[in-house]
């Protein structure tokens, strides 16, 4: 393994059927004052909201409530809950949905005691925080972001066109709690779900695809890889399959709690392509990363081949006997891209509402410029356009 590193989460982790359970304890230790954060209607249709708010009448809180947190929060959405739990006084958020409500509890966090725009503060000039954090805790209904375990946020500025993230130092920022009951994800509609699922999957290939090293985190991703290829097809069967969506559950956690980046280059091209065309489209996030995954990785295939190829064989069990590096490494392409029409997941930009003139503004909203190659703007622009008419 390369590099120095060191390595704290300090999110305590409910996890199952009765996780909710562990509720009550935790909010016990914060104040009075709590604001929850939701999104859309469907926690009151799967009892979700009941539960929480059983518990929050029970220790006799003080709550607002902030819903409608959309799938890609925006900065106005932001402003709104900042404004809104400044006037409350809030001591604690509790947000509950996905990884987006998650994210958004943790730019309120960060930004309610700051006198600074959050946009200029964390997206342009990704400043760490200065000011008094408030503690956040997540109930999780939605996997994919890992936001659950992690101190990363991402907020859409519509006007700007730009969708940025930001992976926080401070492990403060990070969830105090998370609840995790599979059975929360159950009420998920098929496009969420393998949406999510697919984000799982690119949040470990981004930190795999880099190095050369010898490095333990590789084999923890290729194990974590072969189980939610596992787990996702017998949900995409049956979607009520407990095993699978709790290996799901899990996995997602996994995947983006900063223990797979430890000791390893790590890429994010993937992601940054994805975020500058969800910018623009509005689109759910996985499917934004599967739209540009193959255009990039047949890119960059060459660049990264003993990758992979070690990629195809051990996750794909491709049988490398008598076969070149390359045809090797393009028969576990291929067999990703088989596993991902199985799903089925979206494929190009097209489908999910691009056109040919976004792509001079997705351009612009790539940031990140890659690990095994360094792409130019051009390079950049060629993939997106690729990726617009795409098929398998």
């Amino acid at each position: 393994m390369l590099g120095n590193f060191s390595y704290c989460n300090p999110t305590k982790l409910y996890f199952g059927k009765d996780a909710i359970d562990s509720l009550s304890e935790e909010l016990a230790k914060y104040g009075d004052n709590i604001a929850f954060l939701y999104g859309g209607g469907s926690i009151k249709k799967n009892g979700v909201y009941d539960a929480i708010t059983k518990v929050l009448r029970a220790q006799n809180k003080n709550v607002i409530e902030i819903s409608g947190v959309m799938p890609n929060p925006t900065l106005d959405k932001l402003y709104e809950g900042i404004e809104a739990c400044r006037a409350h006084k809030t001591d604690f958020l509790l947000a509950a949905g996905g990884g987006s409500v998650c994210d958004y509890a943790k730019m309120i966090s960060v930004s309610m005691h700051c006198e600074e725009d959050p946009w200029d503060k964390y997206f342009v000039r990704f400043e760490e925080p200065d000011c008094k954090l408030v503690p956040v805790g997540c109930v999780l209904t939605m996997v994919g972001t890992g936001s659950e375990m992690n101190s990363s946020a991402v907020i859409t500025n519509t006007k700007e066109k730009l969708k940025m993230g930001h992976v926080f130092v401070d492990e403060n920022i990070m969830p105090k709690f998370s609840i995790l009951n599979p059975e929360y994800t159950f009420t998920l509609p098929h496009y969420q779900m393998v949406s999510g699922i697919y984000d799982i999957f690119s949040h470990i290939c981004e930190q795999y695809f880099s190095g050369e090293d010898d490095n333990t985190t590789d084999y923890i991703c290729e194990g974590l890889m072969r189980s939610l290829i596992h787990a996702s097809r017998i949900a995409n069967k049956d979607s009520q399959d407990y095993e699978a969506r709790s290996n799901i559950m899990w996995t997602a956690t996994w995947a983006l709690n900063t223990l797979l980046k430890k000791g390893k280059d790590t890429d994010w091209m993937v992601h940054s392509l994805g975020q500058a065309a969800g910018a623009v489209t509005d689109a759910a996030h996985g499917m934004t990363l599967s739209a540009v995954s193959m255009p990039y990785y047949k890119y960059i295939l060459e660049d990264g081949l003993h990758k992979f190829a070690r990629f195809a064989k051990t996750v794909w069990d491709v049988n490398g006997e008598g076969k070149t590096e390359k045809e090797i490494a393009s028969e576990g392409l291929d067999a990703m891209e088989d596993w991902m029409n199985e799903l089925g997941l979206v494929m190009n930009l097209s489908e999910l509402g691009a056109t040919w003139d976004m792509i001079d503004d997705m351009v612009k909203g790539t940031r990140v410029r890659g690990s095994y190659r360094i792409l130019t703007a051009d390079e950049i622009r060629k993939i997106f356009e690729t990726s617009m008419t795409y098929t398998s």
